[in-house]
C-alpha cells in the first residue's frame, strides 16, 4: 500500500482521492476545512490543511508520501509541481497552467522524478490516444473537440464549472494554438464557432481553444491539428461580449481607493453561478478524429465519450473523466509500470502499448468507455 497526497479537494480532487483511497493511504490537503471534513467523515481519507501560496509549506507536507496528486488551479500549477519536484518526489499533475512544463524536465530528471502533466480528460485523454496511434499510423490530421456541461441548461450561462472559474476564464482568453498544412499558427480563443449534433445530447457549439498544447512540440510532424471547446449555443456570446466589456482584464483598477483586478473580480461573482450543486447532474463528451495512413491505406480512427453524473457515488462527470484518467496515470507510477525520469504529458505515456492499454481498461473498469470506430 503506497501513500499518496493529493493536493486540492475541489471536485476533481475529491474524485482522485476517493478512488485511489480503496487501494492506498490517502491524504487529502487542501485550505477549505469543509471539503477536507467532507473526505474524512464519509470515506476516513486523512486530511491535512495547507495553503498552496506557500511554497515551505509544500514542501514539508509532501516530503512523506510516495506521491504527489496536484489538482490545483491552473495559476498554482506551475509553482506548486516545480516545488514538488525539487522535493524528490513523484507527481501526475492535472493543472491547466499557461507556463511550459516542460521547461522542469531538467530539474525532474536531475532529481530523479517522474512527473506526468496535463493528465486529465482533455489535455490528457486525446494525447494519450494520439501518442499510441503515432506510433501505429502515419497520422496527417489530429482534431479534438470537448466539452463539460449541465444536463439542464440555466439561464443566462448555460453551462457550470466543474473547477475554478479563473481557469475557464483563461481558457476563453488564452490564444489558440494550431498546425495547418505544417504551419504553426494561432487564432483568438473562441473564434471560428461551428454547430455540430452529438447523440444523446443534441446541436453544441464548438470554438477554438488553446487544447493542444505540449502535442504542438512533441507530434510535431503532423501537418493538421486542432482543438476546440464545446458548449450549449449562446453561452459563448455571452463570455465575448464580458471579455468585450473588459471583465476579464488582468490588470488592476482602482474602485474606492482600493485596486482590483476585473478577472478576480469575474471569478469572485461567477464561482456561485458556475458551481455544480452537490447531486446536479452533468455529462461529458470528447470526440477525437484521426486520419492518416496505415499498411499503406487511407484511415480514419475516431475516439467517442459519452459519460454522466454518478448517480451511485455521486461523482459529477467532469470530476470522474478527469479525476480517474490522473489515478489510472497513478498506477503507471506506483505498480513500476511507468519510471521514466522527467516531465511527461500523456502522449509520450501512450507511445507505450502496455501503458495505454493499461489507462484505457481501468478507466473501462470505472465505466468511462471510450468508443472506438475505425473507417
Amino acid at each position: 500500500m503506497s501513500k499518496i497526497i493529493v493536493l486540492g479537494a475541489g471536485m476533481i480532487g475529491k474524485a482522485i482521492a476517493i478512488d485511489l483511497s480503496e487501494n492506498h493511504d490517502v491524504t487529502s490537503a487542501d485550505i477549505d476545512e469543509k471539503s477536507l471534513k467532507f473526505l474524512n467523515s464519509n470515506f476516513g481519507i486523512d486530511i491535512q490543511p495547507v495553503n498552496f501560496m506557500e511554497d515551505e509549506s509544500i514542501a514539508r507536507v509532501v516530503s512523506g508520501f510516495d506521491l504527489v496528486i496536484s489538482a490545483v488551479p491552473g495559476f498554482m500549477g506551475y509553482d506548486l509541481v516545480r516545488t514538488v519536484i525539487e522535493a524528490g518526489k513523484n507527481i501526475v499533475d492535472i493543472s491547466f497552467m499557461a507556463e511550459d512544463y516542460m521547461d522542469l524536465n531538467a530539474l525532474a530528471a536531475e532529481k530523479g522524478v517522474t512527473a506526468i502533466t496535463d493528465c486529465g480528460v482533455a489535455p490528457g485523454m486525446p494525447n494519450l490516444i494520439a501518442g499510441y496511434l503515432n506510433e501505429i499510423m502515419e497520422i496527417e490530421s489530429l482534431e479534438y473537440m470537448v466539452g463539460g456541461l449541465p444536463k439542464v441548461k440555466v439561464y443566462p450561462f448555460y453551462y457550470k464549472a466543474p473547477f475554478s472559474p479563473v481557469d475557464v476564464i483563461e481558457e476563453y482568453t488564452r490564444p489558440a494554438r494550431y498546425i495547418e498544412k505544417g504551419k504553426h499558427m494561432t487564432k483568438p480563443a473562441m473564434s471560428e464557432p461551428e454547430l455540430l449534433f452529438f447523440e444523446n445530447v443534441g446541436t453544441l457549439e464548438a470554438f477554438y481553444t488553446d487544447g493542444l498544447r505540449s502535442l504542438l512540440k512533441n507530434l510535431s510532424h503532423i501537418p493538421n491539428m486542432k482543438e476546440k471547446t464545446l458548449r450549449y449555443p449562446g453561452h459563448i456570446n455571452l463570455i465575448q461580449a464580458l471579455k468585450t466589456a473588459g471583465f476579464f482584464e488582468k490588470d488592476p483598477v482602482t474602485i474606492n481607493n482600493t485596486a482590483i483586478r476585473p478577472i478576480d473580480f469575474t471569478s469572485k461573482v461567477l464561482i456561485n453561478d458556475w458551481k455544480l450543486d452537490p447531486g446536479e447532474h452533468d455529462f461529458t463528451v470528447m470526440r477525437i478524429k484521426v486520419q492518416g495512413q496505415m499498411d499503406g491505406k487511407p484511415q480514419t480512427i475516431m475516439y467517442d465519450l459519452y459519460d454522466e453524473f454518478d448517480g451511485k457515488t455521486g461523482l459529477a462527470s467532469m470530476a470522474r473523466t478527469t479525476g480517474f484518467t490522473a489515478t489510472a496515470h497513478a498506477e503507471l507510477i506506483l505498480q513500476g509500470r511507468f519510471s521514466g525520469k522527467g516531465v511527461f504529458p500523456p502522449e509520450l505515456i501512450g507511445m507505450d502499448e502496455d501503458s495505454f492499454e493499461f489507462v484505457m481498461d481501468y478507466l473501462d473498469e470505472r465505466n468511462v468507455k471510450y468508443r472506438k470506430t475505425v473507417n
